[in-house]
């Protein structure tokens, strides 16, 4: 998992201009990556997908109701935010970094999304 941008109001547009930025927030490790796992929402757009591509990622969409997003926002809620007070829009994205970081080092993985 990693956070990129934190909106009250995504858009399109506002997606679209997530995707260089999550290339960047990478760095050199973006080549140990071959998938993006995505929600079916519309608001992940064709360039959004582009600018992967040309990374040498692939773009793949959750299975219908899979809803991986909302689990993790569930469990976010329950297990971080929903028991602390959050002071703001630059406190919320330390945390969110912070809790991350610990699901990505510490949560057992099941294994890699399957190529579609």
């Amino acid at each position: 998992m990693h956070i990129r941008g934190v909106t009250a109001h995504p858009d399109r547009a506002w997606t679209a201009q997530q995707a260089p930025s999550l290339v960047k927030g990478l760095a050199g490790r973006i080549g140990s990556f071959r998938f993006l796992i995505q929600d079916r929402d519309a608001k992940f757009t064709g360039a959004f997908d582009d600018v992967l591509a040309g990374e040498g990622m692939r773009a793949v969409q959750s299975p219908p109701r899979a809803n991986y997003a909302g689990r993790w926002i569930r469990t976010v809620r329950a297990e971080c935010t929903g028991r602390m007070l959050i002071d703001g829009g630059s406190h919320l994205r330390l945390v969110l970094r912070a809790y991350a970081r610990h699901c990505n080092g510490h949560w057992p993985h099941a294994g890699r999304y399957p190529a579609a």
